[in-house]
């Protein structure tokens, strides 16, 4: 089951950052509502509180900032390639002057010899191996860069958020089962009173009964501090200070793909990876990044190898006008110049140095390249075989449960004639709670490894993944 796919190919930098997160306007559109909350009790669903977790986000809200930071730099440099223009100005007077008769210094108007100037320079440069289009194109790398990290941001809120709120419901039908475990627990006390009362039962059987109750309330304290913590992460979480309900999640949606995955035969597994892989290879942030870094290696080491290659710049320089006591203002015609300069760097053993540090640089990137693969694919191996177990043990113990709660119907029934001792009727009862218990756990457990699924192939549909795992899409 499931063919290996570590020999795929490079994913090239435009496939990355196909999604764009604007975090400042998803805030402001969910400030009010988050105020809402805040002030009343009001039930919300999955998808508003995804929704407000995004708004939340304090590290999407920093990505945006280190994009528009890159932006800014990536103008930066393409201002460097346009022609330079500046402007340098001078003035100057004195106040001490020497007497050419007396030798003696003294005091003169300063305004009497001020002498002042302004010029203007133009440079650009012609020629210095192609390095400035070269860190154009790093520059670009490290924006694209930056959204993608913004975009594994923004799935790995999605999947904190979901797994957060399954937390919840599983707490509260945890909370549930030991609420209506406790009320048929007290109704067997209720019958154990009567019975010890008239002799029917001895002391330890009455005292059994209480035991039970104890334990059921012992239990129900346990999961009701749970749930209270549960509640109180994902509040935390989605920014909300104020009471909220939640919205089950039906798992009637999830029916045919549960029954799907839960027999799948190993050819429809594997057909399942390469669609899954192939949506990875193409969406999945931390693999388009590792592209993105590779490539961005390869430029810096074949920038450094320009080192070698001459600079020549070339700049034009006028003076607009100079002032002195003895020839006045003089006009921009005064004068101009023209030069270029070159340079070529002699000290070989040092630029040697530098290019052989970026080429191990780059093959170190590279090999990270080819472990990000490796790990994605194990990651995805993984996850599947955790969603096909899942699965069947969400339809078995759907049955088992089933099966449970039938025995403690008959249990008790007999309880109440008096054909089975209270001791039969709490190892009925908390077999019962744990198949409850169980299912439970297996549920959510199947809903985290979807969004586990979701989180590695970069959807943001569930609908088209819950397609893709039924063979539809």
């Amino acid at each position: 089951m499931f063919n290996n796919k570590n020999n795929i190919t490079n994913v090239s930098p435009e496939s990355g950052g196909k999604m764009r997160i604007n975090t400042r306007g998803l805030f402001f559109c969910l400030l009010l509502f988050g105020f809402c909350l805040a002030a009343n009790a009001q039930t919300i669903n999955l998808e508003q509180a995804r929704l407000l977790a995004l708004a939340s986000s304090q590290s999407l809200a920093r990505y945006e900032t280190q994009i528009q930071s890159s932006l800014l730099t990536e103008q930066n440099h393409l201002y460097s390639m346009i022609p330079q223009l500046s402007a340098s100005y001078s003035a100057s007077m004195s106040f001490l002057q020497r007497n050419p008769q007396t030798q003696d210094t003294e005091f003169v108007n300063p305004f009497d010899n001020l002498t002042a100037g302004l010029s203007v320079t133009l440079s650009q440069v012609l020629f210095q191996g192609g390095k400035l289009f070269l860190q154009k194109a790093i520059n670009s790398i490290q924006t694209e860069s930056i959204r993608n990290n913004a975009l594994a941001e923004y799935f790995k809120v999605l999947d904190t958020v979901d797994r957060a709120y399954y937390a919840v419901l599983e707490a509260a039908a945890a909370y549930e089962s030991t609420l209506s475990s406790l009320e048929g627990t007290n109704m067997a006390l209720s019958y154990a009173e009567v019975r010890f009362q008239n002799g029917i039962i001895d002391q330890n059987q009455y005292r059994t009964a209480l035991l039970q109750k104890e334990r059921d309330e012992n239990n129900r304290s346990q999961r009701q501090r749970a749930l209270a913590l549960n509640m109180t992460a994902l509040r935390e979480l989605i920014g909300v200070t104020g009471a909220i309900e939640l919205e089950p999640v039906s798992f009637d949606e999830y029916e045919d793909v549960l029954k799907r995955l839960a027999v799948i035969s190993n050819e429809e597994a594997d057909i399942l990876f390469d669609d899954l892989w192939s949506l990875l290879v193409s969406s999945n942030p931390s693999i388009t990044n590792a592209a993105l870094n590779s490539r961005r290696a390869e430029l810096n080491y074949s920038s450094i190898a320009r080192d070698y290659a001459p600079t020549i710049n070339l700049s034009l320089s006028s003076n607009l006008f100079s002032y002195s006591p003895a020839g006045g203002f003089t006009g921009p015609s005064g004068s101009g110049s023209v030069s270029i300069r070159g340079t070529i760097p002699l000290d070989f053993w040092v630029l040697s140095n530098k290019i052989e540090r970026e080429r191990i640089s780059r093959d170190s990137t590279l090999n990270e390249y080819g472990n990000t693969q490796k790990s994605l694919e194990s990651e995805l191996i993984s996850a599947l075989y955790n969603i096909f177990s899942q699965a069947g043990s969400v339809l078995y113990l759907r049955r088992s449960l089933e099966i449970n709660e039938s025995s403690y119907a008959s249990v008790f029934e007999r309880y109440r004639l008096s054909q089975s001792s209270v001791r039969d009727l709490m190892d009925e009862s908390t077999r019962l709670i744990e198949s409850q218990n169980s299912l439970n756990s297996a549920s959510f457990t199947f809903l985290r490894n979807l969004s586990t699924l979701r989180t590695l192939c970069a959807l943001d549909d569930e609908e088209k993944l819950i397609k893709i795992l039924l063979g539809t899409l």
